[in-house]
Order: structure tokens, then sequence, then C-alpha cells
């Protein structure tokens, strides 16, 4: 994959994709900057060598057409503000000679998200030189990740140069033990993420509700708990791996909602009217023990609804051993930075991944649209 240290900016306009898919509040505040924050860098060093100016494209939610609820307005604010820059939002495909130029929503315009390559020489008019920094988005061949790059001189950012060398590393040569925590609700979701990590991990580690295919395939009840049947039949067909762990106790809700009567069940059976919302505090103990012994640990997915405080507590002990091993971390981004964020342990991992669909399907063995094109 060609880098920074690949292409000569001096003098040139450079057209960059980032990632700034950012969360905003009901008053259109950004909730988290991170995704700006980790763009930085490679901004930072293409205006110290030499670019004559930089053109942002970028990607917000999935507008149907123009939609103002979906306008990078507050990113390119905050990225102003961060730069001590101001930063022009261009609502269209010119005027862009201004220092630091973002075009509005790329998905406003059309032919975006079918890698349109009308689309994509419109981009390319815009600069001399092409750098992909989204790594969020690299998953997806759009006229902005894949098209454009075939257009011009084209290299990845530091941002998604990391991600790609991080991800593959844990892979091709982690430290030993190597341990995958992978929770969420589907097992269809993770099937590639499990199938991987049962080949290349030494332990793999499984939470939230999608332990209740592998439970009912089992043949134990779970109640009213979310349990896929999609997933039943790949679930059995890993039952037999030995690096495979389960819970063993779990705490039980009568409702999906903070309020709701709780109770602690010291094994794995459910009785109807009740639903799994968390893994029991001993699965979590010996799931940080694990960790605690680790080499590299990977981690994507938590162990229970833990935006509810009385079934935080398995996603939470996850991310304490995270931030106290002396391994390896490396988190896949989604559901699990958000606990990250929420417990304050953010900056307590190694790498925190900027695309959860990417990082899972490169650790899947998939290729990369926006990576492939960097090659």
């Amino acid at each position: 994959m060609r880098t920074l240290d690949d292409l000569d900016v001096a003098g040139k306009r450079v057209l960059v994709r980032v990632d700034f898919n950012v969360p905003l509040d009901e008053d259109r505040n950004i909730t988290d900057d991170a995704r700006i924050q980790a763009a930085l860098p490679t901004l930072k060093e293409l205006r110290e060598k030499g670019a004559s100016g930089l053109v942002l494209l970028a990607h917000l939610g999935r507008p149907k057409g123009r939609d103002e609820k979906f306008s990078l307005k507050p990113a390119a604010d905050r990225l102003g503000e961060l730069l001590g820059v101001d930063v022009v939002l261009q609502p269209e495909l010119e005027d862009t000679n201004g220092e630091i130029v973002m075009i509005e929503n790329v998905r406003f315009f059309e032919g975006e998200t079918k890698n349109d390559e009308d689309l994509a020489k419109q981009y390319a008019a815009l600069a001399d030189v092409y750098v992909n920094d989204a790594f969020g988005a690299a998953h997806r061949a759009h006229a902005s990740t894949e098209a454009v790059a075939h257009l011009l001189p084209s290299a990845a950012g530091r941002l998604l140069e990391r991600e790609v060398s991080t991800l593959n590393g844990i892979l091709e040569d982690p430290k030993r033990p190597l341990v995958a925590v992978v929770g969420g609700a589907k097992v269809t979701d993770k099937i590639g993420v499990l199938e991987a990590f049962l080949d290349k991990a030494d332990t793999v580690l499984i939470g939230g509700a999608m332990c209740f295919p592998f439970f009912k395939a089992q043949g134990h009840d779970v109640g009213s708990s979310l349990c896929e049947e999609e997933g039943l039949e790949p679930a059995k067909a890993l039952l037999g791996n030995a690096k495979l762990e389960l819970p063993t106790d779990l705490v039980l809700g009568r409702e999906f909602k903070a309020d709701t009567e709780v109770q602690a069940l010291d094994g794995i059976d459910v009785e109807d009217g009740w639903m799994g919302l968390d893994v029991g505090p001993g699965t979590a103990e010996r799931y940080g023990s694990i960790i605690a012994g680790a080499g590299t640990v990977f981690w994507n997915g938590p162990m229970g609804a833990f935006e509810l405080e009385p079934f935080a507590a398995g996603t939470k002990a996850v991310a304490e051993a995270m931030a106290a091993t002396e391994a390896t971390t490396v988190v896949g981004g989604g559901d699990s930075a958000a606990a990250l964020a929420q417990f304050g342990l953010a900056d307590r991992v190694s790498h925190l991944s900027t695309g959860g669909g990417a990082s899972l399907e490169l650790i899947e063995g998939k290729e990369l649209p926006g990576v492939k094109a960097l090659s």
C-alpha cells in the first residue's frame, strides 16, 4: 500500500478522504470528535510538506439526497478549531481554492455510493494528488474511496496506514497468547471474525446476546433472551472448538430497561419471563484473568447491555482488564469504543480503531476496496 512517504505533495493541492462521520446530539453538536482528532496527523503532515491546499471529502450518515440534518458544518467548524484555521464548507464541487476546503457531505451527490466514475472525475479535477485517510469507509467501494484513487497519484494517510498495519499485525505476528473478545447481538454478524480468530487466536471469549444461540444449540433454555435463530446453525458448527469460551453465569432482567427487576443467575438456563442482559460476575472475573495473561487482545462487541446501569458490569470488567493489562490491546470500534469512553478508559488501550465494520472485514480476510485501490 502506497503511503505519504511515496507521494510528493509540495506545491500541490491534495484531495483527502477523511472519516468525519461523527455522532451529533439533537442540537447538532458533536458528542465525540475522536474521528476528527484522528485525522489531524495526516492533515498537519500534508501542510508541513508544502501542500498548496487541502480539499476534504467526507460523509455523514445515510441521507436521502440533500438534507441539512446531515450537513458537515459541525465537523468543518470543529476541524477549524483544532487546526486554528478557517475551514470553508463548499456545497458544490467548485470554488475550492482556499487553504482548507471541505466539500459538503459526499452522499449528497448522486453516484457517490454507486462508485460512479463520472463523479470520481469531478472529485479528481479538484486536486493534483489523492490521499485516503478514511479507514472507517475503506470497506466501501464508493466514488470518494475507490474510483477516484485510480485517477490521481494516490496514497494512504497515516491513520489508514496505522489501522491496516496494526490489524494485520495481530493476525500475522501477534505476541502470544492472542485472545479475542467478541460480543454483540448476532452470531451471523461476526461469524467471519469468529472463524478467523478460532483459526489464529489461542482463546476466543464470547459475550453479549450472541451467546444465546450457542446455549440453545447446546440444549439450554434461553427464556426471553434475544436469540438469533439464524445464528443457531453457525453456532452449532463452532461449538466443538476447544478455543471457544462461553459465559457460565448471567445477569437477568425482566425487561430491557434500567429499572427492571434484576436477578443474578449462577448458570445459563434462563426461565421464561427473564432475559439475559449481561454476563455474570464469575464469567467477568474469568474473562478478566484470561485477558490479564494475554500477549495480544482484540476486542469487538460488548458483554451485555452496558448502556443500562444494572447490566454494565460485564462490559466494564472487560474494559478495565484491557486497560490494566501489559498486552497489546486493540479495540475494533463501534460499541466497544463507546463502552471505553463511557468508563473513561479510551486512552488506556494500545489501538482504538476508527472503523468497526472495516476492522472486522480486514480481520475476516476480506479485501477492502479503499485499501486495494492504493496498492
